[in-house]
């Protein structure tokens, strides 16, 4: 990529890539996708005010204009990202693993923001156009950037780790996820230890959860770590209760916090909150201020939620699901001491040719756990089991069940995939 070419971004007002949200100034790069090419809109991206547009079909390039011609926009976007990264001497944090690398980003957000400008990933923009968006944020007032990132086929780390050239990482696990592309555990394994390459060949610093037989495994030799867990740790934490909420303490050799009663449901996220310590003490954030981050944090994105209603208390956990963080909710969910308990579990997708198995494992542990429930989805519903109370294809469908028989005083666990859409329930339960 001619550097030259960068120099358009620095000129600009900003990046865009969609003609709707066109900024007078602004740089417009046209992405082809598999339903669409952004080089149609070329034009009409500098009729709308875009001071420069890359293009990379011939077809759309107009000489002697404002438009660059290269041979693949999304590359020369990635390697735009890493030039501009490039430009900062800071501390870069990836983080990736099969579940809670968005929570766990926003907890050590919150930790390090005690201290620090701190630039993190927007919702979960963790893609090969997610990373280099969150990478061109970065500016001179930045202290540290926290980059998440998400794989769904081998190479993907890779790819964002090139891009992004993390010197601090973590992988929150290993898990049962995107089994599509990554086809097996093994395979996920291999994938997500791509950080952890990266960040051996940075002489970098990995955080890791000692109590994590597959990671310990896993981790490169002889490179620098730092570690959390419940023993023989640098950040060691007790669990005390769920109440629904997660209520913790946590230590170093030197430090030992009060209890803190957090508002993030689910042992699965304890883990998570003593990854976002390890990262403070790390960066030399002052405890009580990590615990206050910790105590304070509250999730807005449905992800380990508690919301009561004028009937229920509901757990929203549905934003995303796989046959491990579904494990790891219904045996949470299970810990949690209360009357009347009830789960409304759908489908978790991308299983590939283990979806009809996986869940119908999942059934088996609610089963073991001793859960009732109810299931949505076409996996889901088609599986009899004395656990399921009753079977639904769609979310519509139980909705208008709900409203023929509700549903009171009970503790509703929401669990399934983001496309099963269990958070409409929300109005009915």
């Amino acid at each position: 990529m001619n550097p030259s070419h960068f120099e358009l971004f620095y000129s600009s007002t900003g990046i865009c890539t969609d003609t709707r949200k066109i900024e007078p100034g602004c740089l417009f790069i046209c992405i082809q996708g598999d339903n669409f090419d952004g080089n149609t809109f070329a034009k009409t991206a500098l009729e709308q005010g875009a001071s420069h547009v890359i293009v990379d079909n011939p077809d759309y390039f107009v000489e002697n204009s404002a438009m660059t011609l290269v041979e693949n926009s999304v590359k020369y976007l990635q390697q735009l990202a890493n030039h501009h990264r490039r430009k900062f001497n800071i501390p870069v944090i990836g983080i990736t693993g099969s579940n809670g690398k968005t929570s766990s980003k926003e907890l050590i957000n919150a930790v390090l923001s005690q201290k620090y400008n701190v630039l993190a990933t927007t919702g979960n923009l963790n893609n090969h156009l997610g990373v280099p968006f969150t990478l061109l944020r970065i500016t001179d007032q930045h202290d540290i950037a926290i980059i998440e990132m998400g794989a769904n086929k081998f190479k993907d780390i890779e790819e964002l780790c090139t891009i992004a050239e993390p010197n601090y990482g973590i992988i929150t696990n290993i898990g049962k996820a995107h089994l599509e592309g990554l086809k097996s555990f093994e395979g996920v394994l291999k994938t997500k230890r791509e950080l952890y390459e990266s960040i051996e060949k940075a002489e970098g610093t990995i955080v890791v959860n000692q109590d994590d037989n597959v990671l310990i495994g896993a981790l490169p030799q002889g490179t620098n770590r730092f570690s959390y867990g419940t023993k023989n740790s640098d950040i060691q934490g007790e669990l005390l209760r769920l109440s629904p909420f997660v209520e913790m303490k946590w230590k170093t050799s030197d430090y030992q916090s009060e209890e803190i009663c957090t508002q993030m449901i689910g042992n699965y996220n304890f883990y998570n909150f003593l990854a976002a310590a390890a990262f403070g003490v790390l960066f030399d954030v002052p405890n009580d201020l990590i615990s206050k981050a910790i105590g304070e944090y509250n999730p807005t994105n449905n992800r380990s939620q508690v919301k009561k209603t004028l009937k229920n208390t509901l757990i929203l956990d549905c934003y995303n699901a796989n046959p491990t963080s579904m494990r790891s909710a219904l045996e949470s969910f299970a810990m949690i001491e209360h009357p009347s308990k009830l789960f409304v579990l759908g489908d978790m997708k991308e299983l590939g040719d283990e979806s009809k198995h996986e869940h119908a494992s999942i059934i088996e542990l609610a089963e073991t756990l001793g859960l009732k429930g109810y299931v949505v989805g076409d996996y889901f519903s088609e599986i009899s089991s004395d656990t399921i109370l009753k079977g639904f294809k769609t979310t519509s469908e139980l909705v208008e069940f709900i409203a023929e028989s509700p549903i009171d005083e009970q503790l509703v666990l929401l669990k399934g995939s983001r496309s099963i859409g269990l958070e409409v329930l929300e109005a009915s339960l």
